[in-house]
């Protein structure tokens, strides 16, 4: 199941909401999700990939969008902002260090 971690973008404050673990959200609904999330040619490239292997993509993709997801807004500035228990938990899900 999907797990949810608060990010900020320190610069701005701006507030997201990063993901790590099986995204049912991904498996039911592909490419439309990071579309919904303003990642257009993220979403362009899932489409034409789903379509090329006749939706198996989507399937195994359902795994790994989450930590794909939260590891671009991560490389982005954004930095976890939650509890520290759920900041604990989403770095060891995410494999990253802390700082």
């Amino acid at each position: 199941m999907a797990k949810k971690v608060q990010l900020i973008h320190p610069q701005t404050g701006l507030l997201k909401s990063g993901f790590y673990g099986f995204s049912w959200t991904f498996l039911f609904f592909g490419w439309f999700v990071p579309l919904f999330r303003g990642e257009l040619l993220i979403a362009l490239l899932h489409f034409l990939i789903t379509i090329l292997t006749v939706f198996l993509w989507q399937f195994i993709f359902a795994f790994l969008y989450n930590k794909q997801y939260t590891t671009r807004l991560l490389e982005k500035g954004y930095v976890l902002n939650d509890s520290e228990e759920v900041n604990a938990e989403a770095r060891r899900k995410l494999g990253i260090a802390k700082i």
